[in-house]
């Protein structure tokens, strides 16, 4: 078999393009798991930065966000309306364009009633896409933006949520191995 000059040159190119798609989907899949994780020892305002640029935004139906401080706040006070979520995602489209990456994700996620919730242990179903854009920083692939499109959905929605001061008494649960990068 004979080697062209621009067959090493086009290799490389195609093993970046696979390592930068491998990294996209696991930044898809750290933020879809911290979703439902990132509360699991308490509030932690640290979360965001291994997933979100600075200037990240983010717009979901319960409300949109801007930039990193206060971005965990944002994300802990929608979950704790619940008991516990569930989130899937599926079919990442990942579209490179050099350091941005256009994205569309679909994404279904299980919100469990509180006790103290419209429907005590019941669930509201959620289900969508997610547009997105990631890009390139010195210490990975981050989210710029990340916007979320109800398609459709069963059950009662969330209830107000509780008061402030029981956000701050949560009991951790045990953290599981695998999700101690989260």
């Amino acid at each position: 078999m004979t080697v062209t000059d621009d067959e090493p040159t086009d290799l490389r190119e195609a093993l970046r393009v696979l390592a930068d798609r491998a990294e996209i989907n696991d930044l898809i899949d750290r933020y879809v798991i911290a979703l439902d994780t990132q509360d699991d020892y308490g509030f932690d305002d640290a979360w965001p930065r291994a997933v979100f640029t600075e200037d990240a935004r983010v717009e979901f139906p319960v409300g949109t966000f801007t930039g990193l401080e206060g971005l965990a706040r944002f994300h802990y006070e929608a979950k704790a309306k619940f008991d516990r979520t569930h989130h899937l995602s599926a079919n990442h489209s990942i579209g490179l364009h050099g350091d941005v990456a256009i994205l569309r994700v679909h994404l279904i996620a299980s919100h469990v009633h509180r006790a103290d919730g419209p429907d005590p242990g019941g669930r509201f179903d959620i289900g969508g896409y997610c547009d997105g854009e990631a890009v390139r920083t010195a210490e990975g692939w981050r989210l710029r933006f990340w916007k979320f499109h109800l398609m459709w959905s069963a059950g009662d929605g969330p209830a107000r949520g509780p008061e402030p001061w029981r956000l701050r008494t949560a009991q951790p649960r045990p953290r599981a191995e695998h999700q101690r990068h989260v």
